[in-house]
């Protein structure tokens, strides 16, 4: 197999070093073995934004005018902006938003701050949450990401997982915009 240079710009290192090391972390939990390189290409390739190493790769040969289009955030629609204001600086929920259409995607924020395939017990969602809100209702939060279905809960309330969940464009929308603020 020919190896290709892929030239990879690292907008923000830090954030890049953080989301590589949780997912190292992440599979270092479920399986202790030193990964593979396919397997560290595609932690690199997500700790970029992409979805694995082919995804980078496409993303790496797409023109630059096209991949800056393709990239570009959606115009945010009023209830993306809505749900966006109920945020403050740090990213936290200031208030719980009455439109039930706002709250479904705030519900998205707040389920971007979970990792994928790492089992949660009820104090540390509680934490999460905590974290995320300032307004001090951290069991409408949990209670709600359930009922979005966005994480999930053995019965027992022993354990929680976020589900992967497809974000339409208004949500991506919404979420581009809020990493871009914090």
């Amino acid at each position: 197999m020919p190896t290709e240079p892929l030239p990879v710009a690292i907008p923000d290192l830090s954030s890049f070093a953080r989301s590589l090391s949780q997912a190292l972390a992440a599979r270092h939990a479920e399986r202790p073995d030193t990964p593979g390189h396919v397997e560290t290409l595609n932690l690199v390739a997500r700790a970029l934004g992409q979805r694995n190493v082919q995804s980078l790769r496409a993303a790496l040969r797409t023109p630059a005018a096209s991949r800056a289009a393709a990239e570009a955030p959606a115009a945010l629609s009023a209830n993306a902006r809505k749900a966006l204001a109920q945020f403050d600086d740090q990213g936290r929920l200031v208030r719980w938003p009455n439109k039930f259409s706002v709250q479904r995607l705030a519900m998205w924020i707040l389920w971007a701050r979970f990792e994928a395939k790492r089992p949660y017990t009820e104090r540390e969602v509680n934490a999460i949450l905590r974290a995320a809100n300032a307004f001090g209702d951290h069991v409408t939060l949990r209670r709600e990401l359930v009922n979005h279905r966005l994480l999930t809960r053995k019965p027992d309330c022993s354990e929680y997982r976020k589900l992967p969940a497809r974000a339409d464009d208004e949500t991506r929308a919404l979420l581009h915009a809020w990493r871009q603020r914090r």
